[in-house]
């Protein structure tokens, strides 16, 4: 299995990926964002340098009680952190010898409004969190030959969906990655070309979301694409521990992180890289030892 990245190619197995956050937002869940171009671009380089494979950076926030940004606000955010990116991260060195270097960088948008324009500024992939609900984005994906990732959710971002319930969360997950993935490879992206998220705490209860990462393998055996699991923070966390603040939640973090790398993620998408590579590189060298 491979993640294809404009002319890079990355081959599984091997150690997992590391996505790092980079909010350019004043209203981020875990209250980690900035609207100061200088001090993302600072966050994202600390990031790199701490391991990150994957700069996942987004503009809006997806919390559902929060008002939209336009178009143009979205835009305006991310074009000058784009701009300057590579530049910035040539200042620096990877963690170590496995790290994917230099990061790839994605962007966390579902507008195709704001995909067009940015696609073309050095970006590998397209976090669309509005579960490809509308075919543009793959299309504006394969036209700049960036990757796609597909979230499952339902309805539009910024739209709450708190009491989605599914008789069996795994036959929608599946039915919905059947519909999408056909759908992206009708136009002519390649499993390569897809990353698929099972959209931990979007449109799904607590027991959902444990079943999700208690049985990832179901997925990952049943995909050509890479698998990304969402864990940092996660409410699925705060409910199980009783922590409603999301920067108290990194212990559990790392405890999805061992449950998703036995079950055979692709990819992890988290806030402390630092902590998560020094979790996951422990982890990587004790399971090639047990092969």
């Amino acid at each position: 299995m491979n993640l294809r990245a404009r002319e890079r190619s990355i081959s599984f197995p091997r150690r997992p990926l590391l996505m790092g956050i980079v909010n350019i937002n004043d209203d981020s869940f875990c209250d980690d964002g900035t609207l100061e171009v200088d001090a993302a671009i600072g966050h994202a380089v600390r990031l790199a340098s701490e391991g990150a494979d994957i700069i996942d950076v987004g503009a809006e926030s997806a919390r559902t009680n929060r008002e939209a940004i336009s178009v143009d606000e979205e835009i305006g955010r991310l074009l000058p952190f784009l701009r300057r990116m590579n530049l910035a991260l040539s200042m620096v060195s990877p963690r170590d010898d496995d790290q994917v270097w230099p990061p790839l960088i994605s962007v966390n948008t579902w507008r195709s409004d704001v995909a067009e324009p940015i696609l073309s500024e050095g970006v590998d992939l397209l976090n669309d969190i509005s579960g490809l609900t509308e075919l543009t984005n793959a299309e504006l994906c394969l036209k700049h030959g960036v990757s796609l990732l597909i979230m499952h959710t339902v309805g539009l971002p910024k739209v709450p969906h708190f009491h989605e319930n599914y008789d069996d969360v795994w036959a929608a997950l599946f039915a919905f990655f059947e519909d999408r993935v056909t759908k992206a490879k009708a136009l002519g992206l390649a499993d390569d070309q897809l990353v698929l998220d099972p959209g931990i705490d979007f449109a799904k209860q607590c027991k959902d979301n444990l079943k999700i990462y208690g049985q990832l393998d179901r997925l990952v055996g049943r995909s050509k694409s890479p698998v990304l699991l969402p864990i940092s923070r996660k409410t699925v966390i705060g409910d199980v521990l009783d922590l409603p603040d999301p920067n108290a939640r990194d212990a559990g973090t790392v405890a999805c992180l061992v449950a998703g790398m036995r079950r055979g993620a692709h990819i992890f998408r988290v806030h402390d890289v630092a902590a998560m590579h020094a979790a996951l590189k422990v982890i990587w060298s004790v399971e090639k030892v047990s092969v």
